[in-house]
């Protein structure tokens, strides 16, 4: 019994050193008392954020403070070309452009409201003063149409979040009111890396080591816009047919670019009403390093090749962009990668499609086939501001992908600023119709088991 006795003691010593070594690993953030940093220097604090298809909100210094300002108001955004609606931003934009800071900086961010509706401004995931977390009736009052509020607070953590009203969220947030605030360490976090490359373990500490050289944003969102609307549904709960990063849907998504070798940072924030993401990336595995509640302890970490976004939340994945190509990155939530779905339609898998067109001519007042008809190219029977529930043309054909897909552009030498195009494989290294030779070779039959 003594040794027992002794042994559960030393075990709930031992539980308990362990939890104050968790508490101090996880300690809160530290109050809001004493002087902030000078501000960061963009490109010599930190290395600035890449928001594809979305800007940063500029700022000035005034007395040692950062100070911005967002202006919330009616925007006629584009989702992609074809699909245009009436939404809600800041500053013009569809997602609101992406506030950049550091670790200590003094911060004053004003806020206009140029709706005609009251708002306000929930700093998410952000550890703020209390007044000035943004929520409508809680904890200040809504910012009604034409005034102009202040908050101001220092930033304490770094990390990846999120801005949106926090008044009438259903509806401010559908239409389109939202955006990432990016918060970089004064010191670059510890390197990550997601294994070992060619080279063995001397090349993969030296991967390691290596800096973050290209770091990029995303927001992501779902939309229910009806065919022929212009307006988003804010009161849509399940059905919703337009899927976008920051606010675009493919085949219009701006690519991420990359050199060959060269470590990557993608941070990933969803505020969809209702769906978590799965974002898969093509070509290269990643770790998740970070979420919007802190850094993720190296020793915690695994790679995957999928990272799942939940409502609400940041993931930020961090790789080594190895191999040169066109590699997508996509939710894969199948139905998330298509544009404006219907969900009415009649099962037409094994239908042979040939003579649809012209079989609905007889069936369909006003209805004209495309293809050997006189008249202008467009069909005038498809709704206006709608697009096609498939993407885009590619490099060997149509992607049959759209909404939320973008890619990630590998190359071994890049103009930068420029989009280098669709990939040119190297002679030999495109999967392609088997030849008679092969299958012989092999001893292949097509018409066998």
């Amino acid at each position: 019994m003594t040794t027992r006795r002794l042994f559960l003691q030393g075990s709930a010593l031992a539980g308990v050193a362990g939890a104050l070594r968790n508490a101090q690993a996880f300690a809160p953030v530290p109050t809001f008392t004493g002087p902030a940093a000078a501000p960061g220097v963009p490109g010599t604090d930190y290395l600035p954020v890449i928001t594809p298809n979305g800007v940063t909100l500029p700022f000035k210094v005034v007395d040692g403070v950062k100070v911005f300002h967002l202006v919330a108001e009616p925007v006629t955004h584009t989702f992609a070309e074809g699909l245009v609606a009436e939404c809600w931003g800041y500053n013009g934009r569809v997602h609101g452009p992406t506030i950049e800071a550091v670790v200590g900086d003094a911060v004053r961010i004003y806020v206009t409201n140029r709706l005609p509706a009251p708002t306000t401004v929930h700093w998410h995931g952000l550890a703020v003063p209390n007044g000035m977390d943004g929520v409508g009736g809680l904890t200040q009052r809504s910012i009604e149409p034409g005034e102009t509020f202040k908050y101001e607070f220092v930033l304490r953590q770094s990390g990846t979040f999120m801005y949106h009203p926090h008044h009438d969220e259903m509806t401010q947030m559908a239409m389109g009111l939202m955006g990432m605030f990016v918060v970089h360490a004064r010191r670059p976090p510890e390197p990550t890396g997601p294994g070992a490359p060619a080279g063995g373990p001397d090349s993969m500490r030296a991967e390691l080591d290596a800096p973050v050289q290209r770091d990029y944003v995303f927001l992501l969102s779902e939309w229910k816009l009806t065919p022929g609307m212009r307006r988003p549904d804010p009161t849509e709960m399940t059905d919703f047919n337009v899927l976008t990063f920051n606010a675009t849907a493919f085949p219009s998504t701006q690519p991420m670019v990359a050199k060959t070798g060269e470590r990557v940072r993608i941070r990933i924030g969803n505020l969809s009403s209702m769906d978590h993401h799965p974002i898969h990336l093509h070509g290269v595995p990643f770790q998740v390093v970070e979420t919007d509640g802190g850094r993720i302890p190296r020793s915690a970490r695994w790679p995957e090749v999928t990272v799942l976004v939940p409502t609400g939340s940041t993931r930020t994945i961090e790789l080594v962009a190895r191999d040169p190509g066109d590699w997508a990155m996509h939710c894969h939530m199948t139905h998330h990668i298509m544009n404006q779905m219907g969900h009415g339609l009649p099962n037409l898998i094994g239908v042979d499609p040939s003579q649809f067109d012209y079989a609905l001519e007889h069936a369909v007042p006003g209805f004209t086939a495309m293809g050997e008809h006189d008249g202008p190219d467009e069909d005038s029977t498809v709704p206006k501001n709608s697009i096609a529930m498939l993407g885009g043309a590619g490099p060997f054909g149509f992607v049959t992908m759209g909404g939320m897909v973008t890619m990630l552009k590998v190359r071994d030498t890049l103009v930068e600023g420029e989009d280098p195009g669709w990939y040119v494989h190297p002679p030999g290294t495109v999967a392609d119709v088997a030849t008679e030779s092969d299958l012989e070779r092999d001893g292949i039959d097509p018409q066998g088991a």
